[in-house]
């Protein structure tokens, strides 16, 4: 018996930056979590990641992964996409800095 659909949202980094980036609703990319379409069909979110691989020439690694509907927008449901989306852990550049100059 197939697992039951979780809702989703789609995932990537930046091919210059390498930040990561999340899929929204209006077809663009967002450095924040809390911006991106939650989909909650799995055939819709299959449709949703091929409109997202047209952007392999700025997005590298895209892929569809778990998330929960959260107060402020999506929220990962597992520990790796929790630490990826809070920037690298060696030392304090990007998400990190700009969080901490706030």
């Amino acid at each position: 018996m197939p697992r039951p659909f979780t809702p989703k949202i789609i995932t990537a980094n930046d091919l210059l930056e390498g930040d990561v980036i999340y899929y929204t609703a209006a077809d663009t990319w967002t450095r924040n979590m809390s911006e991106a379409e939650l989909i909650e069909d799995e055939a819709v979110s299959q449709l949703r990641l091929l409109e997202a691989q047209k952007d392999a020439l700025t997005v590298v690694g895209i892929y569809l992964t778990d998330a929960k509907a959260g107060e402020a927008g999506p929220e990962p449901t597992h520990f790796r996409e929790d630490f990826r989306r809070t920037g690298p852990s060696n030392y304090r550049h990007g998400k990190q800095e700009a969080a901490a100059n706030v």
